[in-house]
């Protein structure tokens, strides 16, 4: 394929999730739309731009992003404006600036570079490491913002797994978890109480906190093989759904569009996961390969918990589904993510064929 394309698998992906997601907007919130439309464009040309650039950049820019999430996080708290409850967007002009979703890129490339330059096989460097994945995932929590902070955590723990980190370790620190998980409601709003109630029984509270993931399962569940047909689903459409364009515009997607829809965004978000597991299978760069594994933390953890969800298989968090949910800041976001992740794909292949010569 052309080269312009950046890596062909990453860059098609990216166009087609784009386009089934505006085929859905357009039959359930077509005034979404636009704007929509407007940040797949931007993102497209963000991705194909980072692409082509020295991917020696990145990583040399690492130490700077994760002073820079600090700054936006921090700004974040000072200026941001508070919508239900929580204090997550910065006001540009017209745009909501979401700076938990622009932090994700700059942590994903800080993770990397810190777990390289202190190997997390000493306590003295775990420590470190602990230290600095704490300090923005508790400033994201505090927004209260949950969802961006269970990512976060995806991204480090997915790098952290091929660090070299200790696997007893690992276990040691599962076990505190479970132990920590007891007295983790101490911490939790009341809203987030409540939907961890609601995800285990949601029939309990039907009018109340149980309402949003009763309409998804009856959406996802009432589309059949085909669905509904675009434009004729009764729980979008009707406003049964809330948040039918973001949290769960899965829902929307299979009741309108059935299993062959669902089947289609799989696949579309299926490919990305693979080529980017592929990519850190076979590069020689460790650090191009916490790259590609901190994307894929990100990817993988957002898309299983927004479709678990969905369907009631996981509690309702606020994770939104990557380049499906309408949001501008989530799609450029992503498409940063991408064009970095294709950048080390280039540099790789580059660094193959002069071995070879």
């Amino acid at each position: 394929m052309k080269s312009w394309l950046g890596d062909t698998w990453l860059t098609l992906t990216y166009i087609l999730s784009g386009a089934l997601s505006l085929v859905v907007l357009t039959s359930i919130s077509p005034t979404h739309v636009p704007q929509q439309a407007l940040m797949f464009v931007i993102g497209l040309f963000i991705l194909l731009y980072l692409a082509h650039q020295d991917s020696a950049v990145y990583k040399t820019f690492a130490p700077f992003g994760y002073l820079l999430s600090l700054i936006l996080l921090v700004a974040t708290i000072i200026f941001g404006s508070t919508i239900r409850g929580s204090t997550r967007w910065i006001p540009i002009g017209t745009f909501q600036l979401q700076a938990g979703e622009f932090v994700k890129p700059l942590l994903v490339l800080s993770f990397a570079f810190f777990l390289k330059l202190f190997p997390p096989k000493t306590f003295k460097n775990i420590l470190i490491n602990t230290v600095l994945f704490a300090i923005p995932t508790f400033l994201i929590f505090k927004q209260p913002d949950l969802g961006t902070a269970l990512v976060v955590s995806s991204i480090w723990v997915a790098q952290l797994f091929i660090s070299g980190f200790s696997y007893w370790l690992i276990a040691g620190g599962a076990v505190i978890a479970v132990l920590f998980a007891e007295s983790l409601p101490r911490f939790l709003k009341d809203y987030q109480l409540k939907r961890l109630e609601t995800f285990m029984d949601p029939f309990r509270d039907p009018l109340g906190s149980g309402y949003n993931v009763i309409q998804s399962i009856v959406a996802v569940g009432s589309g059949g093989i085909l669905g509904k047909g675009l434009g004729h689903g009764t729980q979008s459409h009707l406003r049964f759904l809330p948040e039918r364009h973001t949290d769960f515009i899965f829902a929307s997607l299979a009741e309108e569009l059935g299993v062959a829809g669902s089947l289609l965004v799989l696949v579309c978000l299926g490919t990305l996961l693979y080529r980017l597991l592929s990519l850190a299978t076979h590069t020689q760069s460790s650090s191009s390969r916490l790259i590609y594994i901190g994307v894929f933390g990100y990817l993988a953890f957002q898309t299983f918990v927004n479709i678990g969800m969905n369907i009631g298989l996981a509690p309702v968090t606020g994770v939104t589904l990557p380049l499906i949910s309408y949001g501008g800041s989530s799609v450029l976001s992503t498409a940063i993510m991408l064009g970095i992740a294709s950048s080390c794909a280039k540099a790789d292949k580059e660094r193959s064929l002069i071995e070879i010569k």
